[in-house]
């Protein structure tokens, strides 16, 4: 929910996700099917909310970033976890027409990267207006969430990025992995992954492989 990736393919795409928490958080249970509104989603479930970071139907897949444009102050209290409203967008008939409804008040920031009729958008919440952008899907793209990553990190890791595919250029769900793991890794502030003081860290990386109008889920549990 940290760091995301989306790579096109001759075939799809490849998303792929890391999740930086506080290691005092519950284990994650690992990526199950479960049936919401009589719909099929698969994913990775948070015990303590029940929601999650990145899930996906036969269809679409729904991956969250903590924060917006830019760092926020939190409030003690919300009214819903944001992984909730993963759950809700994946499983709505059109997750964009309902995104535009969704009411988000007592909600904390966030970012949605929405993968959906082989579109890609950007969805965002700054606890003040809602905002949505589409991306060019025949493109790459990098994100970063605001709540740990400065402006001019997120552009060092923007560059990164860059340099992989450069070196890469149709990199394979196995280098993504590699790059998503181990790029920067004596950098334990903001190399991808993250080990601040053990307090902070990157604790999953989760890989959503579209083929066709098939899509796979790959988890790695780095949770010690």
């Amino acid at each position: 929910m940290c760091t995301v990736t989306y790579i096109p393919t001759r075939e799809g795409c490849i998303i792929t996700s890391n999740r930086d928490e506080k290691i005092t958080r519950e284990r994650a249970l690992p990526p199950n099917e479960y049936q919401i509104e009589g719909k099929k989603i698969i994913f990775p479930k948070d015990p303590k909310a029940g929601g999650t970071w990145i899930a996906h139907s036969e269809t679409k897949i729904v991956v969250l970033l903590n924060g917006a444009q830019e760092k926020h102050l939190p409030k003690p209290l919300y009214r819903k976890s944001r992984g909730l409203v993963v759950l809700e967008l994946i499983s709505a008939e059109n997750s964009l027409q309902y995104w535009q409804s969704l009411d988000l008040t007592d909600i904390e920031p966030f970012t949605i990267v929405l993968f959906e009729n082989n579109k890609l958008l950007q969805l965002q919440w700054n606890e003040v207006e809602k905002s949505e952008e589409e991306k060019d899907e025949n493109q790459f793209h990098i994100w970063s969430s605001s709540t740990l990553y400065s402006k001019e990190i997120r552009a060092q890791r923007k560059v990164w990025f860059t340099n992989f595919i450069q070196e890469n250029n149709n990199p394979t769900p196995e280098e993504i992995l590699y790059f998503h793991q181990f790029t920067e890794s004596e950098n334990k502030e903001f190399g991808l992954q993250i080990n601040r003081n053990a307090i902070l860290k990157t604790i999953s990386i989760t890989q959503c492989k579209v083929t066709n109008d098939k899509i796979e889920m790959i988890y790695l549990d780095l949770f010690e």
